[in-house]
Order: C-alpha cells, then sequence, then structure tokens
C-alpha cells in the first residue's frame, strides 16, 4: 500500500536553467508517467511532490537555484508540501553545502542520479522508456541532446565539472528519438549539446555531425534542424556542407565567440585567435551568405581592460551579427580562472556589458528594416493578446527574434505559413499573411 499511497500523490516538476535542464527534466516526467504518477511542470497547482532541477553555472543562475530551493523549502515547513527533492547542476557542484544549509530538503542528486532519484519515490527506472519522451515545449518543436559533457579546457567554465567529459549518444539512438518526436507531432528539432562540433569523437573516432544531420534530415515530418552550440576552434566545414546539402537544416548556427582579443581570447584557453575567427566566419558566409549567426560573448573576464573591450566592440560592429547574448563574468571556484584575480568591478562588467547589447540592438534594427517587404516563412508558437506569434528560420525559441501578425489572419499555432513583413523594431518582426 506504501507505493500506491505514494503514487497517487501529485509531483511538480520545476526546471532552471538552459536547454539541456528541460530535457533531463522532460526525461525525469516521462520515467515518473511511466510509473504512473500524474505529474506538472512548472506549474503553479498543488502539488505534494517537488523536484527541483536546478542550473549551477554562473553566480546569477546558482542564486536564482538557491532561492527556488529556499522558497519551496519555506512551503514545505508550512506543511503547504510534503516531498522536496533536488537534482541538475548545483545538486551536483554543491551537494554537501545544500545539505548543511537547506536541510528541509529531502534529498539531494546530482546530474546523473535518476535512478536513484526514482528510487526515492518507489518508481522503478524503465529502460524501456529510454528514447521516448514527453515534451514540455509546444506540441511543435523540442530540444534533442546529442551529448553529455565536454572535453574542452576553457578557464572561465565550470560546466566539465559538474556535467564530465563529453559523452555523445549514437546515431541510431538519435534517430529512434527523432522519429518518437517526430510521430508526436514534433516539427522543429534543436540539436543541443555543449559542444556539438565534438560529436561522435568518442565512439565514432571523428567528428560526425554531419553524418548525423543527414540521418536526421530523412525524417518524416521533420522540418527544421537547427544547430546550438558549436565550438569556433577547427571547425569542421563540413557541417556548413551538410546545412548547405539539406533544406531541413536551418541556415543558422549558435556559435559562442567569447571574445575578440587576443590576449583574452588565450587567457580563456579559447583555442583560436581573432584573425582565425574573422576567417572561419567570411569562409562560413561565403558558403552560406544568409546564414543567421548567433554568437554570446563573456565581458568583465580577468584582466579585460578598456582597450580589449573596446576591440570586441570593433569586432561586433564589423562582424554583424544576426543575434548576440552577453554574460558577465562570474568568478567559478575550481575554474583555471579562479587563480586569476577578478579584478573588473562588478558596476563596469554591468556597464560593458549595457554597450554591448546597446550596439547590437542597433545593428539588430538594422538587419530587420533591410527585411520589411520581404515574405519570411514563419512556424508559429503561441498566441499573445490579439496577434500570432512565430519565428523565422533565423530564429530559435525563447532566445530570438519573433513575428507578430494580427489574429484578423487566422494562423493555426504548430504551422509554417509566408508572412509579408510590414515593419520591423531592434528585435521583432510585424507582417500579414501573404495572400494566395
Amino acid at each position: 500500500m506504501k507505493v500506491k499511497e505514494t503514487r497517487d500523490k501529485k509531483v511538480n516538476v520545476v526546471t532552471l536553467g538552459c536547454a539541456k535542464n528541460i530535457v533531463d527534466s522532460e526525461n525525469l516526467i516521462t520515467q515518473l508517467e511511466g510509473n504512473d504518477y500524474a505529474v506538472k511542470h512548472d506549474s503553479d497547482d498543488r502539488s505534494e511532490i517537488v523536484i527541483i532541477n536546478t542550473c549551477g553555472f554562473i553566480d546569477v543562475a546558482k542564486q536564482e537555484s538557491i532561492d527556488t530551493i529556499l522558497a519551496f523549502a519555506d512551503l514545505k515547513s508550512k506543511g503547504s508540501i510534503e516531498k522536496l527533492y533536488v537534482t541538475g547542476c548545483l545538486s551536483q557542484r554543491y551537494k554537501d553545502q545544500l545539505e548543511e544549509e537547506i536541510p528541509e530538503v529531502d534529498k539531494y542528486f546530482g546530474t546523473l542520479e535518476l535512478p536513484s532519484l526514482l528510487n526515492s519515490l518507489n518508481a522503478d527506472y524503465k529502460k524501456d522508456l529510454i528514447g521516448e519522451r514527453t515534451i514540455t515545449t509546444p506540441d511543435h518543436y523540442a530540444y534533442l541532446k546529442i551529448s553529455e559533457g565536454c572535453n574542452r579546457t576553457c578557464s572561465f567554465c565550470a560546466i566539465p565539472l559538474i556535467r564530465g567529459k563529453h559523452r555523445s549518444k549514437s546515431i541510431d539512438f538519435l534517430v529512434k528519438e527523432a522519429t518518437h518526436l517526430a510521430a508526436r507531432g514534433v516539427k522543429e528539432l534543436m540539436l543541443i549539446a555543449q559542444e556539438l562540433t565534438y560529436y561522435g569523437l568518442d565512439i565514432y573516432k571523428k567528428r560526425e555531425l554531419p553524418r548525423l544531420l543527414d540521418a536526421l534530415a530523412g525524417i518524416d515530418g521533420i522540418e527544421w534542424l537547427r544547430l546550438h552550440y558549436a565550438y569556433p576552434s577547427k571547425f569542421p566545414m563540413e557541417i556548413i556542407d551538410a546545412m548547405a546539402e539539406h533544406k531541413e537544416v536551418c541556415n543558422y548556427l549558435d556559435m559562442p565567440l567569447q571574445h575578440a582579443h587576443n590576449d583574452i581570447l588565450q587567457s580563456m584557453r579559447r583555442q583560436i585567435t581573432l584573425e582565425e575567427t574573422e576567417d572561419l566566419i567570411r569562409k562560413i558566409r561565403d558558403k552560406i551568405p544568409n546564414i543567421a549567426l548567433r554568437t554570446t560573448f563573456l565581458v568583465g573576464y580577468p584582466g579585460e581592460r578598456e582597450e580589449h573591450f573596446e576591440a570586441l566592440m570593433q569586432f561586433v560592429k564589423r562582424t554583424r551579427f544576426d543575434r548576440v547574448g552577453v554574460f558577465q563574468y562570474s568568478h567559478e571556484e575550481n575554474t583555471i580562472a579562479h587563480d586569476l584575480q577578478d579584478d573588473v568591478p562588478a558596476d563596469e562588467k554591468a556597464s560593458r556589458a549595457s554597450r554591448l547589447m546597446e550596439l547590437q540592438r542597433g545593428i539588430s534594427l538594422e538587419i530587420n528594416q533591410e527585411k520589411i517587404g520581404s515574405v519570411q516563412r514563419v512556424l508559429f508558437d503561441r498566441i499573445e493578446g490579439d496577434h500570432f506569434v512565430g519565428r523565422t528560420e533565423s530564429d530559435s525559441p525563447e532566445v530570438d527574434n519573433e513575428v507578430f501578425v494580427h489574429k484578423s489572419d487566422y494562423i493555426r499555432l504548430g504551422d509554417f505559413a509566408d508572412i509579408e513583413i510590414t515593419d520591423a523594431t531592434e528585435y521583432d518582426l510585424f507582417g500579414k499573411l501573404k495572400k494566395v
């Protein structure tokens, strides 16, 4: 009876952090549902059991995770929830400290302890569900995590400490998972990994992302494949060849560059120079002139002086990326950079991030205004007020631009439509349904 009583209770899985954590939560939900649990994701409804999947990447993310744990710990103390479990990156990295400082949590689990977490809930780890996944995103798109961990040695990054060495999933496994998702109505897959270009080196002894793309592009129902988190050093141009060959592979590449001054790049251990970076971007754009390039930069790194930051600003001005994200440096213990002096004041880090994003806002506005009068193929995700909201091939969910079309033009969510662009702001396009 104890097992039945436990399974009668509702579970709320709360996810913090990146898309890789979303996939982990979805796998957890799939296993719980396979054990007859009623599971909600990020729900405000009352649940007797709460599982928090945390992020521990940088200070801001860690603080959000801690605040979330404390909020649910308070609810547990008041009797509003019965059991509270914590998993994910923060728990992996700081389990001992968390157990001491927030003892209200029933148990903490690391990133690779899904079977143990299930066992605590009197649930079995069902191997037959591997490759089948409940998704928490809208039904028409999903994330496909092609590997775990990372072998890179970037000085500022704690991910290898948390997630371990790079481990590729096999092509057969990923095709099975993607086929399952397509059968459920998924039309767009975001391929995610800490380092996409390394895919296959561990299990196939060579870089095999192009071969994976060949296989995924042939799956019925998958219309867009999108690439996230490619490392620029020794970038395999065969990836761009596959992009050009398959219409299903979006002309979109998320390639975090982090900086554009050689002194900082060397200290960051990025294994690439500014000159090599610019040459790589030229080669990519020569092969696919209309490719949308997304990147992220890290400002306030130890030793970053105004001249280093100005070099970064000039690089962004010259290169005119379609999408840019900016992080402020976080001094993470046990990373290589932690031995350096964190000598850029917090207010200066914030100022540099703001200045860089202000520059990018102007570039983004110019690029968007050039699209006025064009017709864009748009995949529609949701309704917001009086508008249908979707994305072009150049845009990934949550982080990129969106397209707004008034509801006087009827569009079904999850469908593609040809949209004539009539107006543009820095980060949004506005349009109307193209009349046939």
